[in-house]
This record gives C-alpha cells, sequence and structure tokens, in this order.
C-alpha cells in the first residue's frame, strides 16, 4: 500500500510521445521470416508507453532517490559488513585499461590486467597466512563450495572415500550448511556453549573417521572470536579432517590473526565486504580461496602464474576440480579490492579492524542499557541483542526494525543467529562517524521507551516511507512479484 503523502504514478504513457527513435529498418521482411521462422516474427506492435525522454528520466530518477544504500544512510546489515565504497576504487576500475579489455584477448595484450591479479593473488596470500589464492569464484557461498570441493578431492585423493561430514557449528553462517550439502556432504551441526562459542566437548562427540572437515566462521555471527581455535585444530587434524575457515568476517581481525597462523587449510574471502567492493544490488561479488601448499594441485583451473617474466594462465592442471567460473573470476571486484589495499597499506588494514571493533563495542555498551545482551564478553566488529524485553510489551523484533525505517535506518539483521531469541545483529562497520553511532543508538533507545509507552506506534511502523507495512501473511501467499498495468 502505497503513502499517500508520495503517490506512486507508473501510467505516464500519453499517445504520441516519443522519448527515442529507432534507426531505419533496412532489413528485407522476407530474410527476417527465413532466418528467424514465423513463430519468433512479431504480428503486432508491442504495447510500449509512450513517453518523453524528460518524463523517462525523471520517473527512474525519483525510484533511484527512494533506494537506500551506504552512500544515502548508515547500514548496520551485521553479517553482510556495508561498509562505505571508496570512489577512488571506481575510478581504477573505470581506467580503460582495465575497463576495456576483453577476457578472450591473448594474454600478451592484458599482462597490466594479469599482472594487477596476481599481485591480488599474492597479497591475499600473505593476508591469510595462506600459501597461494585462486580468485575464480564470484561470491562468497560459491567460495566456499569451491573450498569443499578442493577438500573433497583431496580426501578422495588419497583413497579416503568415507570422510562425508562437514562439522558446522550452530553460530555459523547461513551458507555454510548450504554449501556443504550442495558439495556433496553431511552437514553435522555441533553446539555453543553459555559464552556463545563452540563447545569443545560437543564437537569431540561429533568428530569421527568420516569428518572431512571443520568449517569455522570466525569471529562467529555472535561477533565472538573463538577463543580454543588451536584446540579445534588440533581434534580435527588428529581426526584426520581439515580446517575450513570462512573468512567473511576478516573485517575484525585484519593486521592482527591470520587463518594460516591458527592451522586452517582452506580459507576464503568476501572482496565486496572486506575490501570494499559494491555488496548487494551494487555487486557482483568475489570470493577468492586461499590454500595451504597440499591443496595447490586441486585449484580451479586455468591458474595465474608468472613464467619468465610473463603472466599466463596454466591449464595443465591434472588434479584440478575443474573451471568454477568463466573467464577467471569477477575482474572489476578485483581492481575495486587491488585499489582499497594498495591505498590502505598494512597499517591502514590493521586501523580497520581497530575501528571497526571500537564502534561495535560502543553502540553495544550503549545499547544493552535497554535491550538483552545475550553474551556479556567484548565482541569483535558485530554484535548481537536480543528483543525479548520488548516482545514482552507486544513489540517484536521485527516491528523495531520496521520503526527505525521512520528514522532514515536501514534495519540490523534480525532474527538470526537463530540461536539467538528475538535476534537483532548489527554490523557499525570502520566508516562510521561516533556522530552517526549515537544518533543510530538515540534511536534504538526511543524505540525501546515507545515500545513501552506507546506500543502501537511500533507495531504499525513504518509511518514515513513509501510503502507502509504490507500484510506479511498475504505477502508470502499471494505475492505480487511484477508490475501488472491497470486496465
Amino acid at each position: 500500500m502505497a503513502n499517500q503523502d508520495f503517490p506512486l504514478i507508473f501510467e505516464l504513457s500519453q499517445e504520441s510521445r516519443t522519448g527515442y527513435s529507432l534507426p531505419e529498418f533496412d532489413v528485407p521482411e522476407t530474410n527476417i521470416d527465413e532466418q528467424l521462422g514465423d513463430a519468433f516474427v512479431r504480428k503486432s506492435e508491442p504495447d510500449l508507453p509512450e513517453v518523453s525522454e524528460l518524463q523517462i528520466m525523471r520517473h527512474y530518477t525519483a525510484l533511484s532517490t527512494r533506494n537506500h544504500g551506504v552512500d544515502s544512510g548508515f547500514y548496520p546489515l551485521g553479517s553482510c559488513t556495508m561498509k562505505y565504497n571508496p570512489k577512488m576504487n571506481e575510478d581504477v576500475a573505470r581506467l580503460t585499461g582495465f575497463s576495456h579489455i576483453h577476457p578472450l584477448q591473448p594474454e600478451g595484450t592484458v599482462q597490466g590486467a594479469l599482472s594487477l591479479m596476481f599481485d591480488l593473488q599474492e597479497t591475499l596470500a600473505e593476508i591469510t597466512g595462506m600459501d597461494t589464492v585462486t580468485l575464480q569464484p564470484a561470491a562468497g557461498a560459491h567460495g566456499e563450495w569451491t573450498g569443499l570441493m578442493m577438500i573433497r578431492a583431496f580426501h578422495e585423493g588419497n583413497g579416503d572415500f568415507n570422510r562425508t561430514k562437514v562439522i558446522v557449528p550452530d553460530s555459523a553462517h547461513g551458507t555454510n550448511p548450504a554449501s556443504a550439502t550442495v558439495a556433496g556432504f553431511e552437514a553435522v551441526t555441533v553446539k555453543s556453549d553459555d559464552r556463545g562459542l563452540v563447545d569443545l566437548e560437543d564437537l569431540k562427540r561429533v568428530v569421527d573417521e568420516q569428518t572431512a572437515a571443520l568449517m569455522l566462521t570466525n569471529p562467529n555471527t555472535l561477533g565472538l572470536f573463538e577463543e580454543n581455535i588451536e584446540e579445534m585444530a588440533s581434534i580435527i587434524h588428529e581426526a584426520g579432517g581439515k580446517l575450513y575457515y570462512d573468512g567473511a568476517n576478516l573485517n575484525a581481525i585484519l593486521g592482527y590473526a591470520r587463518p594460516g597462523d591458527m592451522g586452517f587449510d582452506v580459507v576464503h574471502l568476501n572482496l565486496h565486504k572486506t575490501f570494499t567492493g559494491p555488496h548487494g544490488g551494487g555487486g557482483p561479488g568475489s570470493g577468492p580461496v586461499g590454500v595451504t601448499a597440499e591443496f595447490e594441485p586441486f585449484l580451479p583451473k586455468p591458474i595465474l602464474i608468472k613464467r619468465n617474466e610473463e603472466f599466463v594462465f596454466d591449464y595443465d592442471r591434472p588434479k584440478s576440480i575443474g573451471r568454477v567460473k568463466p573467464y577467471y573470476g569477477n575482474f572489476g571486484i578485483n581492481v575495486r579490492a587491488y585499489t582499497y589495499i594498495r591505498t590502505m597499506g598494512a597499517e591502514g588494514l590493521k586501523k580497520v579492524s581497530e575501528y571497526a571493533v571500537l564502534n561495535a563495542n560502543y553502540m553495544m555498551r550503549r545499547l544493552q542499557q535497554e535491550y538483552d545482551l545475550p553474551f556479556e564478553q567484548h565482541c569483535k566488529h558485530e554484535f548481537v541483542l536480543s528483543g525479548k524485553r520488548q516482545k514482552k510489551l507486544g513489540v517484536r523484533t521485527l516491528d523495531i526494525a520496521k520503526r527505525l525505517l521512520d528514522f532514515g535506518y536501514h534495519p540490523p539483521t534480525i532474527y538470526f543467529p537463530i540461536n539467538v531469541e528475538e535476534a537483532i545483529m548489527a554490523e557499525p562497520t570502520e566508516t562510521e562517524s561516533k556522530e552517526t553511532l549515537d544518533a543510530f543508538v538515540d534511536a534504538m533507545l526511543q524505540i525501546s521507551q515507545e515500545a513501552k509507552d506507546d506500543p502501537e506506534k511500533v507495531q504499525e511502523a513504518p509511518h514515513t516511507t513509501i510503502v507502509s507495512r504490507m500484510d506479511e501473511t498475504k505477502a508470502a501467499r499471494k505475492p505480487v512479484l511484477r508490475y501488472l498495468k491497470e486496465e
């Protein structure tokens, strides 16, 4: 239902208005019939709107102003790292030497681009403590699947076909068990202890001779750093399994800790998160995978190598799991990530983690006066609150998220992770100012007060947005997924 203060007008067409003229038709119609076949030739004019160029520009510009993005407002979407995307990245990605090349060009004509990719591989290997990196996977979950397929190939290469289980903590990213299943494994859950960390005794219970790997999100989705990683690594390795590191939350540990130093065998990164590539609808993503030397033969092919002072793709990889994406990854996102890393430098990347952790803890401590905090220890880059206190007053976490829209903020992630009742997961990132953090916290505190004094105001929110609250049941059962012209 549209808010009446902001009417949505889509029926703009008026007969004889023109916004663009197509070139003169110069193909004989008989040839079209012969080449396409009668079934593919239109018999009548398409029912297209008749609008002027100015109307088109105003229509889509108006729509664009109704989008919320990290450039227009605070976006504390927990577990997604919606940090600012520096415009310098965009300038470099648009250099003609990067933007006007084609993936099928001879390698000798794109040495600059290949040099950047090779340097990025080496840099990401250094940041993660891995021996080598592939840039081929197109996103985080794609990287997870790629890493698991290499683990599977490794075990099967050793004649060990019995390792069919991947252990996933209940505090992991939701993609972890899905990726394990798609890779042909059985996902086995390991519980968290009362501090939100992996329960070592439960881990020992589920590990057996069928264990292929442990997938660990660290810091986990509660924003907590796993304190017993070395012991976990020992448990898994002694059982013959491997350690997979979900590096989606690497923003919290840059310059302070490396998965390779912790004993991990495989790690994936999200360049569109930690390394400031556009996220979500502004994508695409990029999910490079780093591995230790024993996994290097199984990397997706081709791999980029330097041979006789020239960068070339090596296809002669008999143990490779094969190509996982056409060409070699999302090159534009790689350029943006490389630019960010080179701009920040080692000390700058370390500062990223410092401020991300500082901002998250500052917000968490201010909010815990009005919202339940299930785990009391300091968090890393994100934290999880519970709206149980407000739920007792009739205000759900969903209501709180809807009310935040009235303040101009994108809500935090809600109802995830699933091991926290009425979860509210917020990640401010390092790029936000103290003034922004304080304004958001003040809004959350005001909403908590409204839950006590005027719960209906929160329950019926949002009040100022283009689209007011929908009928959730009807939206789920009878969704309208495309615009239908009024008759």
